[in-house]
């Protein structure tokens, strides 16, 4: 099983992505586009033009995981690609926009958070 700790962040690539890039591409496009580290444990979010194809790429322990996702009818939300600073999300917000619901526009109860004394 894959461990995606809560530590993890999800960065948005705004713009449309060439999807015929494969690991090694995207995670040029990560250190480039992103000036992140690809080896991170990061989860970095690509998404093509037409906006019915996301791809994710993830480092875990000692190799990369690259996850494709495509919509027969529907489009996902995406950012455009006039936002210069990058998007982030929760993993909780990544599972909404794989659900084809706008993160932005949704606000989900906050995390209750307790000082242990």
């Amino acid at each position: 099983m894959i461990g995606i700790g809560t530590h993890t962040q999800v960065y948005l690539v705004v713009g449309a992505t060439d999807m015929r890039k494969q690991i090694d591409g995207l995670a040029g496009i990560v250190s480039d586009t992103l000036a992140a580290d690809p080896f991170s444990s990061h989860l970095f979010v690509f998404c093509n033009r037409a906006r019915d194809k996301l791809k994710i790429l993830y480092w875990y322990n000692n190799g990369f995981w690259l996850w494709y996702r495509r919509l027969e009818q529907q489009r996902f939300w995406w950012p455009e690609a006039s936002v210069r600073q990058p998007v982030t999300l929760s993993l909780r917000e990544l599972h909404w926009l794989l659900e084809g619901l706008n993160p932005q526009r949704i606000e989900g109860h906050q995390q209750a958070r307790f000082n242990l004394i």
